[in-house]
């Protein structure tokens, strides 16, 4: 392989890029012709099968120049064409199915997310060399901390304010919206903002809220406005709790298309004929909405606020890339990176797990309120 690569450098520019593609679409078709012929019954099948056992090894010696990799490439390749062989008799056919399925799912989710998460939680009952049983004085750390107590009041805010706020302008936009002319303008112009990556708007809500000296000429949106009408400038970063609020603003920008986008597809889906029977009754638009369209759209609303409460709970773009945690604006998220850089990797990990026991909640919910939508 290694000699395949230095003689492909050795052509002129154009030719490299043909021949590159000449061996991808060479692997493509020898990939579709085994998913194609290699399951197949018969003597065939069964002698194809054979002829690339043996032939996989030998091409393997011949390119790494190795025995191990060769034996042991081999031995893989003639175990899956061994299974193949009894799948194609009639044997545990489905079961190879699936265990060829969920196995790589498996493996990346041990790899990826269990392995992980259990170093995170013996590391947060540890010192932050990771060598000492210190038992809960991370943690004890966090809540006497007075800076670690502002950070878990300001992620509480977050996480009371962030998703309903989202969510109710969601709704709102969504049933003022519906059925009306130009409805795919408006929310197109709403769901705009989720194209924007999280830093992306908060470089754009900066200068929205880049405050100078009065006097000056002011280049940030909101002060500019305010100087038309004669207030002096305001900086929302700079004092608390403010601060956070400002934050949050630039998150609902952005997640208020999202709301709004799965709550209006949830309204359409409630029967015209409830509300026609509901309205020849005498019940007027704001009975109609309580009464038949939000019971109707309730698993929705939980989806999107459960949804935008973790997304809320686990903030960290908007936080680093306006204040990086300044002025008492800093979140656990943030803390626990900002641990982990200064080399504090027992409260980070304490940080860490604090954050996924905040999280579990929220996704029960999820799960149950997907559990009874699927029972109803």
């Amino acid at each position: 392989m290694p000699a395949l690569f230095t003689w492909i450098a050795t052509l002129p520019a154009l030719l490299q890029g043909v021949a590159i593609l000449a061996v991808f679409v060479a692997l493509i078709g020898l990939i579709i012709l085994a998913v194609e012929y290699l399951p197949r019954p018969g003597r065939g099948g069964t002698l194809l099968r054979l002829a690339l056992s043996i032939l996989v090894p030998v091409v393997l010696l011949a390119l790494l120049h190795t025995y191990e990799i060769a034996i042991a490439g081999g031995a893989l390749v003639g175990l899956g064409l061994f299974l193949l062989d009894r799948r194609s008799r009639g044997g545990a056919g489905r079961l190879l199915q699936l265990l060829a399925f969920l196995l790589p799912a498996a493996v990346l989710l041990v790899v990826g997310l269990v392995i992980p998460f259990v170093r995170t939680v013996f590391f947060a009952f540890q010192n932050d060399a990771g060598t000492e049983f210190v038992g809960l004085r991370n943690f004890t750390w966090i809540f006497s901390n007075p800076e670690s107590l502002a950070t878990i009041g300001n992620t509480l805010i977050w996480v009371l304010v962030a998703p309903a706020a989202s969510t109710l302008l969601g709704l709102l936009y969504a049933v003022f919206i519906d059925n009306a002319r130009g409805e795919r303008v408006y929310k197109l112009l709403v769901f705009l903002p989720m194209a924007i990556s999280f830093v992306g708007a908060s470089i754009i809500w900066r200068l929205v809220y880049q405050a100078r000296p009065e006097g000056d000429a002011q280049v940030g949106l909101l002060n500019a406005i305010l100087g038309v009408f004669g207030a002096a400038p305001v900086d929302p970063l700079s004092s608390a709790p403010a601060n956070t609020f400002a934050l949050i603003v630039v998150f609902v920008w952005i997640q208020v298309g999202f709301a709004m986008v799965v709550i209006s597809a949830a309204i359409k889906g409630v029967p015209a004929d409830q509300l026609e029977a509901a309205a020849l009754d005498g019940a007027g638009a704001l009975r109609r909405f309580t009464q038949i369209t939000v019971p109707w759209i309730r698993p929705t609303l939980i989806v999107v606020l459960s949804t935008a409460s973790i997304a809320s709970l686990k903030i960290f773009d908007i936080v680093i890339a306006m204040t990086n945690g300044r002025n008492s604006s800093g979140v656990l998220a943030q803390q626990m990176y900002e641990r982990f850089t200064l080399g504090e990797n027992g409260r980070a990990a304490a940080y860490a797990l604090l954050l996924c026991l905040l999280v579990i909640p929220l996704i029960v919910i999820n799960v149950r309120n997907l559990r009874h939508s699927r029972e109803g």
